[in-house]
């Protein structure tokens, strides 16, 4: 089972998790989570006006040995309008636009959204029950 939890949070909110939102999915092969501003697509979706966020930004998607990989979808500009990084316990590490990186199996972790523009972010837990 990976269940993820979003906050969206702006620089007049900083501290606060207003509007927490929550989704998960069993870890079957082909089970899939979506974080992005389109409702019809994503579970997870952010305010419309946030434009920093693509329609469909993050993708959650659980392999064939039940482990479950995250992909950063490449958006319709060349250039992201936002940064993605993934954080476990004291590391961190920066997504590459259009990249997918391995969730650890177990394990749990937040994925930060940053608006390159302005001070305003998406953040998502994300616990991996084993």
């Amino acid at each position: 089972m990976l269940e993820l939890t979003m906050a969206t949070v702006s620089g007049a909110e900083e501290g606060a998790t207003a509007g927490m939102l929550m989704a998960d999915a069993p870890s079957e092969p082909g089970a899939v989570l979506r974080v992005g501003r389109d409702t019809s697509v994503c579970r997870l979706a952010t305010p419309d006006d946030w434009l920093f966020i693509s329609r469909v930004h993050l993708e959650f998607l659980c392999g064939p040995e039940g482990t479950w990989q995250l992909t950063w979808l490449r958006g319709s500009q060349p250039e992201p309008s936002s940064e993605v990084r993934l954080i476990v316990g004291e590391y961190a590490q920066p997504l590459v636009y259009g990249g997918t990186v391995a969730l650890p199996r177990g394990g749990s972790g937040e994925i930060v959204v940053q608006d390159r523009t302005a001070p305003r972010s998406v953040n998502v837990g994300f616990y991996h029950e084993f």
